[in-house]
């Protein structure tokens, strides 16, 4: 197989170590973020997956034992109205595989972080 562009196969290799309860969820919310950005590229950065968009971190997401983790970055409390109930921390969102992230939410970030990017903010 051909190696594959902007670190997916690298990706690939972090969820297939995954629990699997675990790595259905991240590779929903990982189709969800190509979804959204489809221009972003997806990179493997201090051992955890995420992408990149304009060569700037987007959004990363991982793996732990108890929990699975979405970061967005510093934004992530512009959504606590938004996500009653989950833990927020600075620039993470934890969330369990029997309540994963809401997609709408999801999206929501993914875009407000492209549109800071694109006006040349990190």
């Amino acid at each position: 197989m051909a190696e594959r562009k902007d670190g997916a196969a690298l990706v690939d290799a972090y969820l297939a170590e995954a629990p699997q309860d675990h790595r259905a969820v991240l590779q929903a919310l990982r189709a969800l973020i190509h979804e959204v950005a489809p221009g972003a590229t997806e990179a493997i950065s201090y051992g955890i997956p995420g992408f990149r968009y304009r060569g700037r971190g987007l959004v990363w997401y991982a793996s732990f034992k108890a929990h699975c983790s979405f970061f967005p970055g510093a934004v992530a409390v512009n959504y606590a109205d938004d996500l009653p109930g989950y833990r927020i921390l600075k620039g993470t969102i934890q969330f369990t595989t029997d309540r994963p992230l809401p997609a709408n939410v999801v999206e929501r970030i993914v875009r407000d972080r492209m549109a800071v990017i694109d006006a040349g903010g990190r």
